[in-house]
């Protein structure tokens, strides 16, 4: 089974909600695509009736353990005081998830400002009896609210037909552009191997190689920020880069509000065109931006890629368990050194640190038979 991990943004766009057609039309665009056997919260801060969007949080139906049991936490730390769930299925999946959210929101004191079931282009109430308002054969609406829809593409939201349509927004590319990225790989990886065995001081290597590897991510983020795209040499030349810590870590510590466009672009383009031993920083790094995002569908999709490349990515590893306990991305944003900060800490470049670059210098050899 695909779960999402539920994880809050650090900020959600300023979208008036004034009705049940209003919430319906905006979830697709909260969570980045149209959900099926899903269960949504839209958490609201502030008094009854002028609530602040302020989160939203995609499960899987039905719920895995450990289900909803670390919502109440976040939602006392978010300052959260109302909240909207919505199930999205038929009524044998969707009814024991809502009961379940029900009584846990309100046994810590949450108002549920109301509770639905979606399905087929219809809703039901489960907190509404009345039959003049709330029909037993449910209530029709648009999949598409027009004014909810202009306001999210206003603020860069898209709404993709289903979850699949996104896993598939980071299928490695195929065909031509697959063999001639193969190639350009072949050809960057020879010449560096080159460079390695002809030199004579290891550590001057490193210090170079640093030095120019961060240059060329701070290059790469402004070509994408002016919308323009690395050709296969460039992306192959980074692709080596963030193999080493340093430098990956120098992507990391660049990613701020205001260039969190040219990241994700940056990051995607190359979780998909790289050879695939060089992917887990990059789609690490995918996946930090779209945490920070609040898109935590997209976050978990580029984590998974970069585990099934390498299990032991510390660095997947260390934000897929940030999502799974519903962490809020300031937790480590405000804990990432800066630029400078990470030289002092981490010191001057040493040979030692090109090892895992090093590894990942050889094409693997295809299985035998």
């Amino acid at each position: 089974m695909t779960t999402d991990t539920p994880a809050p943004p650090a900020s959600q766009p300023r979208l008036l909600l004034g009705s049940t057609e209003d919430v319906l039309g905006a979830v697709p665009y909260l969570v980045g695509f149209h959900p099926a056997n899903s269960l949504i919260m839209i958490g609201l801060k502030g008094r009854p009736s002028r609530g602040r969007l302020h989160l939203t949080i995609r499960w899987d139906l039905p719920l895995a353990a450990p289900g909803l049991g670390r919502i109440v936490p976040l939602l006392r730390k978010e300052g959260i005081s109302q909240v909207i769930v919505v199930g999205y299925g038929p009524g044998t999946l969707v009814t024991p998830a809502v009961d379940v959210a029900v009584a846990l929101l309100r046994q810590d004191g949450v108002t549920v400002v109301d509770a639905l079931r979606v399905e087929e282009g219809r809703y039901w109430s489960y907190l509404c009896s009345r039959a003049d308002c709330c029909p037993a054969e449910g209530t029709p609406y648009g999949r598409e609210a027009d004014v909810i829809a202009a306001e999210a593409t206003v603020h860069g939201l898209v709404a993709l037909p289903d979850r699949e349509t996104l896993e598939r927004s980071l299928d490695p590319v195929g065909g031509s552009a697959r063999l001639a990225m193969r190639r350009t790989t072949a050809r960057v990886t020879e010449k560096l191997r080159g460079r390695l065995a002809g030199c004579e001081d290891v550590g001057r290597l490193a210090a170079e190689f640093v030095a120019d590897g961060t240059a060329r991510v701070r290059a790469a983020i402004g070509v994408y920020a002016s919308g323009g795209r690395l050709d296969d040499e460039q992306a192959a030349r980074l692709g080596l880069d963030l193999a080493v810590t340093r430098i990956r870590d120098e992507a990391w510590a660049l990613v701020t509000d205001d260039a969190h466009d040219a990241h994700r672009r940056l990051w995607q383009d190359l979780t998909r065109r790289l050879e695939p031993r060089f992917v887990p920083p990059a789609a690490s790094l995918l996946g930090v931006v779209a945490w920070c995002d609040g898109d935590s569908a997209l976050a978990g999709i580029a984590l998974t890629r970069a585990r099934d490349v390498d299990p032991g990515y510390s660095m997947a590893n260390l934000l897929m368990h940030a999502l799974h306990h519903l962490l809020s991305p300031h937790v480590l944003k405000e804990r990432m050194p800066s630029s400078q900060e990470l030289d002092e800490e981490m010191g001057s470049p040493r040979a030692a640190w090109l090892l895992p670059m090093i590894a990942l210098l050889e094409e693997p050899k295809a299985p035998a038979g």
